[in-house]
């Protein structure tokens, strides 16, 4: 039983691990294509995914070696204040709204204070995945992801239905992203490898809405190799 249980715990960090490498690897290439273009809306985008990337990270390191408070503080600052920020921040700067690229900046200053400073309400340990209830207060954490999450998919999902007649196939995949995201979200108890498996294929498809979405070229064979690992991690799971 314990080699078992050892052997599930490998695998779950192993896909976690694979998942953290393919949020960054689409991130960076964002990076590439906002030093080419200067367009705000791609380094906001790369952002988002990073801070994905950073998040399965700490999945891959609570299901190697067991869940502390820095592990679970860093997955809450990335996965819980950030992703859904940036992305809702990437949304508005593809439509002009310039306003958002200092508001995400103020954004993030306060969910890296808020994340570093807020006290835990119980010790964090074991290898599945925390829950926030058990281990912070409301407020300031948890609301203030509630306000960042809510507002940034908001913002994300309605700009991508509002522009959907525009950019039809990119904001597809961005609905489609944000869909699988809040899935493996709501099923996170279930484990690690559930959770890095959705953010595989989530990962995916937002770069495949963001680049498609966005009118810059996106070489199909690279988006395929892509794809075909996120379903790889997804059949693993």
């Amino acid at each position: 039983m314990r080699l078992a249980h050892a052997y599930d715990l490998d695998v779950e960090a192993l896909l976690a691990f694979g998942a953290a490498l393919l949020a960054l690897r689409l991130g960076g290439d964002l990076v590439g294509r906002y030093r080419a273009t200067h367009r705000p809306e791609l380094a906001a985008w790369a952002a988002s995914l990073i801070a994905y990337s950073i998040a399965s990270g700490a999945l891959a390191a609570g299901a190697a070696g067991g869940w502390g408070e820095a592990v679970f503080r860093a997955y809450y600052l990335f996965g819980g204040l950030l992703t859904a920020a940036l992305l809702g921040a990437g949304s508005l700067l593809l439509i002009g709204r310039r306003w958002a690229a200092p508001l995400a900046l103020l954004y993030v200053g306060l969910a890296v204070g808020v994340a570093l400073a807020a006290p835990l309400t119980a010790d964090v340990g074991g290898t599945s995945i925390p829950n926030a209830q058990e281990h912070l207060e409301f407020f300031p954490a948890r609301l203030l992801a509630v306000v960042g999450n809510s507002l940034g998919t908001l913002a994300a999902a309605g700009i991508a239905l509002w522009t959907i007649r525009r950019r039809p196939v990119g904001n597809g995949f961005i609905l489609a992203g944000i869909v699988v995201a809040a899935a493996g979200s709501a099923i996170a108890g279930l484990g690690e490898a559930q959770s890095a498996a959705f953010i595989a294929v989530a990962a995916v498809l937002l770069y495949a809405g963001f680049v498609a979405g966005s009118g810059y070229p996106m070489p199909l064979k690279k988006l395929s190799k892509s794809f075909s690992r996120g379903s790889y991690s997804a059949g693993r799971s």
